[in-house]
């Protein structure tokens, strides 16, 4: 299968580059796959190609540009330079910009390659539905988060034209096939991006690292955190550094500079900047517990698979779709109420003063973690285009010919 995968991807900062990244690194291996043509973002650095394992022929077109009104066309005519025998896409729906109408352009993609009779899935990391607009740096404003609404129900039909829309919990096919209708959504877990040998679980001399990972300032504040940290500090007297991995939202640019110039009285908080996909493990093995200071949910928590693969401790609030993973995938952690800095006070410290505690919590996740791993992931991509290749009847000649027509 010469599979074309249609992502951001590094160096590139746009959202889910990363997990392109992993994905990449399972299909290259995949017996089933002779060629990965990869229709990225443009980048001024080169993409990261370097994997340790050899695999098949890897082909980079860069051809699409974020807040780019010409990505539907530009995307398109390399799909007809390339000649795919089938598309994946790796969307949410502020892939392709923050714009309306460029985001919009990029989502009818997945129609195109169905009317050229491409086998095509998407995998669509979120649905608006179980988006807080307000919290995740949409809208606050009522009137608009209702055009927001319906603007969003508008591309989710569009998106759900794809032959199958996959999703990575099983509330989110609940809600598409009850609410669309929908009878082409599949349930594909997130998967663990990489899961090494057991760890031994111990932690590093010197302070105890209570870390965050993620891009901060929208739904992810860190204010909150640090606050936490230093009532932990007050009434246990553990020696603690804050570790805050990662950058910006790009909708808050300069949040975290803010936090850091208004937080500078606090001792031992540290912030890492953008964190290079080698330093990954390092910042994740040296923590002892692993914070998600959240105050609402956009999706499957690619974080909270990549905490449970080195087997760390976390806190998380009780909300939205960290919930549903605890109770879908096992994984376990200590919870607090996201509006409430003593609640998260609390469940750190139950955390850090009891070392039997943390280590249930981490065994429990590096459990959970490795049931999903991204070569399984990977797998049931190909075997549902295999389906969808099956039910296309692709070798036919009159079909195979379709895939020459031009949007």
């Amino acid at each position: 299968m010469k599979l074309a995968i249609v992502t951001a991807y590094p160096p590139s900062k746009v959202t889910l580059n990363e997990y392109a990244y992993h994905l990449v690194k399972q299909f290259r291996k995949h017996q089933d796959v002779t060629e990965l043509i990869l229709l990225t973002d443009k980048t001024e650095g080169n993409k990261d190609l370097q994997f340790e394992e050899e695999g098949c022929k890897i082909t980079v077109k860069e051809c699409w540009s974020f807040n780019s009104y010409k990505t539907i066309f530009s995307v398109t005519k390399a799909i007809n330079q390339t000649k795919p025998d089938s598309v994946l896409f790796n969307l949410q729906f502020m892939k392709f910009g923050d714009k309306k109408v460029a985001a919009a352009l990029g989502l009818m993609l997945p129609l195109v390659c169905k009317l050229k009779r491409i086998p095509n899935i998407v995998l669509l990391h979120n649905i608006l539905e179980e988006v807080d607009l307000g919290s995740a740096g949409f809208t606050s404003n009522k009137m608009m988060q209702k055009i927001y609404g319906f603007i969003g129900s508008t591309l989710t039909r569009l998106i759900l034209k794809a032959d199958t829309v996959a999703v990575t919990m099983q509330k989110y096919v609940d809600i598409l096939e009850e609410k669309y209708n929908a009878k082409n959504v599949k349930l594909i877990p997130h998967g663990t991006f990489e899961i090494p040998a057991e760890p031994d679980y111990s932690l590093p001399e010197g302070p105890l690292q209570i870390m965050t990972f993620g891009k901060f300032g929208t739904y992810k504040k860190v204010e909150g955190m640090i606050e936490a940290v230093e009532k932990v500090r007050q009434s246990t007297g553990l020696d603690m550094e804050v570790v805050i991995a990662g950058t910006d939202n790009p909708n808050v640019p300069g949040y975290l500079a803010k936090v850091q110039d208004d937080y500078k009285h606090v001792p031992q908080v540290r912030f890492t900047g953008y964190v290079e996909e080698e330093d990954v493990p390092v910042i994740f093995n040296e923590s002892a517990v692993v914070v998600f200071p959240y105050t609402s949910t956009t999706g499957s928590s690619g974080v909270l698979h990549q905490a449970g693969s080195y087997g760390k401790a976390v806190v998380m609030p009780d909300l939205g779709d960290l919930a549903l993973l605890v109770q879908d995938e096992g994984y376990k952690g200590e919870f607090f109420n996201p509006t409430s800095v003593d609640s998260l006070a609390q469940a750190i410290e139950a955390i850090v003063t009891n070392d039997a505690y943390r280590l249930e919590l981490a065994k429990t996740n590096y459990k959970a973690a490795t049931a999903h791993p991204m070569s399984q992931i990977a797998d049931m991509y190909v075997q549902t285009f295999q389906t969808i290749i099956e039910d296309k009847n692709l070798d036919n000649p009159k079909l195979n010919n379709a895939n020459e027509v031009i949007l």
